[in-house]
C-alpha cells in the first residue's frame, strides 16, 4: 500500500504539477486588456490605409523565409539575415506618410471621450445653427450658379497659419456674404475662407494639396486643397465645384463627393462640437460607423 501510494505521488509530480494554474494579479488583466485595445486600434487603423496592401506584401516575404528555413535554403537564410536590419529602416521609410497621419490623428484624439461617452445634457456647442443654415444655403446656391467655393470649418486644431495666408475679415456669417466673396472676378474670390466659430476669419486662403494618389484624377486643385487641410488638421472642408455645381465635403483626409442639403447638414451637426453631461455608459471598441 505504501508503495502505491508512493508511485501515485511520484505520478502527479511527475506529470500533473505543470497543470497548476498559475497566480493571477491585477495588473496582469490590466495589461492584457490594454494590450488586446491596443492591437485591435493597430489592425482596424492597419485595414483603414494603404499599409494594409504593403503589410500582406511583408507577410508573404515573411512565408518566403519560413520556407527557406523549414527546407534548410542556407543562402536565403543568410541574405534574409543580413537584410533584415536594413529591412526595418526600409519599412519606416515606406509607411512614414500613414506613421504620419496616425500619429497627427492619435495627438487630435480626445482618447477619454472615445472610451467614456457623455451625452446626457446639452451645455455648449462649437457653432449655432445658424451658421450651419448660412452655410448649407450659401454652398447649394454658389452650386447652382457654378460658382467654385472653398470653406473650411475649425475644430479643435489651430488654423493660423493658415489664416495668415490670407485677408482677416472677422464678420460674421451669411450665404449672402459668401457668396460675394466667391463671386468671380472680385478681390476675395481666389482660395478658401476659414471660419471658426460663427466668424469667417479670413479669406483668399493657401491650403496644402493632398497627395493622396488615390483621389479620382478628374479632382481638381480645389478638392485636393480641401482634403489636404483635412488630412493635417481636424477642420471640416466644404467645396463646391466650379464644373460641376456638386458639393463636397473633406473631412480627416476623406472625400464625400456630390451630397445634398440634408447630408452636409448632417454633417455639419456631427461636428457642431455640442458637449454633453455625465452619462452611465462605458465603451471601449468603437463602432463600425466610428472607425
Amino acid at each position: 500500500m505504501p508503495e502505491l501510494i508512493e508511485s501515485i505521488t511520484s505520478f502527479i509530480e511527475r506529470y500533473v504539477t505543470w497543470l497548476s494554474i498559475p497566480s493571477i494579479k491585477w495588473t496582469d488583466i490590466v495589461e492584457v486588456l490594454i494590450i488586446s485595445i491596443l492591437l485591435y486600434r493597430v489592425l482596424a487603423w492597419i485595414k483603414e490605409s494603404k499599409a494594409w496592401s504593403l503589410l500582406k506584401g511583408i507577410l508573404f516575404i515573411l512565408l518566403f523565409v519560413m520556407f527557406a528555413a523549414i527546407f534548410s535554403m542556407t543562402t536565403i537564410l543568410w541574405i534574409a539575415k543580413n537584410v533584415f536590419g536594413v529591412a526595418v529602416t526600409a519599412m519606416v521609410v515606406v509607411f512614414q506618410p500613414e506613421l504620419r497621419k496616425a500619429l497627427e490623428q492619435l495627438g487630435r484624439r480626445k482618447v477619454l471621450s472615445s472610451i467614456f461617452q457623455f451625452d446626457n445634457r446639452l451645455v455648449g456647442e462649437r457653432f449655432s445653427d445658424d451658421t450651419i443654415n448660412e452655410i448649407v444655403r450659401g454652398a447649394f446656391e454658389m452650386g447652382r450658379a457654378k460658382t467654385g467655393a472653398l470653406i473650411v470649418i475649425a475644430q479643435n486644431d489651430p488654423l493660423t497659419d493658415y489664416e495668415n495666408t490670407g485677408i482677416m475679415l472677422d464678420s460674421a456669417i451669411s450665404s449672402q456674404l459668401l457668396i460675394n466673396i466667391f463671386e468671380h472676378n472680385t478681390p476675395l474670390h481666389d482660395g478658401a475662407v476659414i471660419v471658426e466659430g460663427n466668424r469667417i476669419v479670413s479669406a483668399t486662403c493657401y491650403l496644402p494639396l493632398s497627395e493622396n494618389m488615390e483621389l479620382s484624377k478628374e479632382l481638381g486643385t480645389r478638392h485636393r486643397a480641401g482634403v489636404g487641410i483635412s488630412e493635417v488638421t481636424d477642420s471640416v472642408t466644404v467645396i463646391v465645384s466650379e464644373e460641376t455645381g456638386r458639393v463636397s465635403v473633406a473631412y480627416e483626409g476623406n472625400l464625400s463627393r456630390n451630397v445634398d442639403t440634408e447630408q452636409l447638414r448632417q454633417m455639419l451637426r456631427n461636428i457642431q462640437g455640442k458637449t454633453y453631461e455625465e452619462k452611465k455608459s462605458f465603451r471601449i471598441f468603437k463602432r463600425k460607423a466610428d472607425l
